[in-house]
């Protein structure tokens, strides 16, 4: 089957929706047969880099087209190559009313992948329509797919949970064991004001108390964004140099070494609708700290880390002292990691978009 993928953008960011995207990308081109053609469409992507694209690819990969930001050049890109395409993916809600319009032309099947916060909220008109007429909206977890019925009534078999996976290309083959020096609380993620849902400011609130009991625990936070100055504010306002570390970016090849000088990763979000990087740092060994909201319960098991309530400071810096006092088996942490293996994930999309 032909089919068309259309993305806010692959690799000019590197959040969990690009990442996710690009097993899509992977998965459909693996998916598809001899004669059949995969279109790869980002809004946002400004070049795709023929190495970066190998990756993600094979010979199904027929056509790609990037639109450097241009909402014009991208809807007329859509509709052109939708009428081409069998079947249409589309990777993000607010690209669902073009994939609609495209099927209208071409009366093709469309599928939406739905990845948490972007659709948990009120839904437009068109919208609405456009979510009535998908063949299937691909939920990351089981509460984005709940959130997503709560404020559209569509028929709930038009839903299915397909749960984010682990890149291959980031899987370790051996976790290197825990390192016995001062312990270290990792955290990866962007660094934004419009995202302090993630609790990043929680966990440098939290690390006066965690030092109380583990006097040579730092935390060190690996990202970059416009809420840099204020968290290295709240730091100093801590006192808290040389206890917390702000690293910048970091790149995915550099990102195991990071785990591997990590006792624990942290990252106490209210709003992630899977939560991708919990899954790298199980594949490293490492357990995980998150919090009781979102998908990240489908994710953080009691065998491979802790949950905390959002924005409860005390309770996250308990979280921590316990977590880092106690043994946690890398074999253990690798075995949950391969529940969301890309072999699974590839299996479970062929058996949506197959039916």
């Amino acid at each position: 089957m032909d089919y068309l993928l259309l993305t806010p953008d692959l690799f000019s960011t590197d959040g969990g929706i690009s990442r996710m995207l690009r097993l899509y990308l992977k998965a459909l081109c693996e998916l598809s047969g001899e004669n059949d053609a995969v279109r790869l469409l980002s809004l946002n992507d400004h070049l795709l880099d023929s190495t970066d694209l190998r990756h993600y690819s094979n010979g199904r990969l027929a056509e790609w087209e990037v639109c450097s930001r241009n909402k014009v050049r991208f809807c007329e890109a859509a509709l052109r190559l939708g009428v081409r395409s069998r079947s249409i993916v589309c990777g993000h809600v607010a690209q669902l009313p073009l994939a609609w319009a495209a099927s209208r032309f071409s009366r093709k099947p469309y599928y939406l992948v739905a990845h948490g916060i972007e659709v948990w909220r009120p839904f437009t008109l068109l919208e609405r329509r456009a979510l009535l007429g998908a063949r299937l909206v691909l939920c990351v977890s089981d509460f984005t797919r709940r959130r997503l019925l709560e404020y559209c009534p569509i028929p709930a078999d038009q839903t299915a949970v397909l749960h984010n996976a682990l890149d291959p290309l980031l899987e370790q083959p051996a976790p290197l064991p825990a390192p016995g020096s001062s312990p270290v609380i990792l955290v990866v993620s962007r660094l934004s004001t419009t995202e302090s849902y993630k609790g990043i400011d929680h966990l440098i609130e939290a690390m006066p108390s965690v030092r109380t009991a583990v006097p040579d625990a730092r935390l060190r936070i690996v990202g970059r964004g416009d809420a840099l100055p204020g968290l290295q504010e709240l730091a100093r306002r801590l006192n808290l140099g040389g206890v917390v570390e702000f690293a910048g970016f970091v790149s995915d090849s550099e990102l195991p070494g990071e785990f591997a000088r990590c006792r624990l990763f942290a990252l106490p979000s209210q709003k992630e609708g899977f939560g991708l990087v919990y899954l790298e740092a199980m594949a490293n060994g490492r357990p995980c700290l998150g919090a009781r909201s979102g998908g990240t319960p489908e994710v953080i098991t009691p065998e491979s880390g802790v949950l905390v309530e959002f924005g409860d400071v005390p309770g996250i810096a308990a979280a921590i002292v316990a977590a880092l006092g106690r043994p946690w088996p890398a074999e253990a942490l690798v075995e949950r990691s391969r529940v969301f293996s890309y072999l699974r994930f590839k299996e479970r999309l062929s058996s949506l978009i197959s039916s």
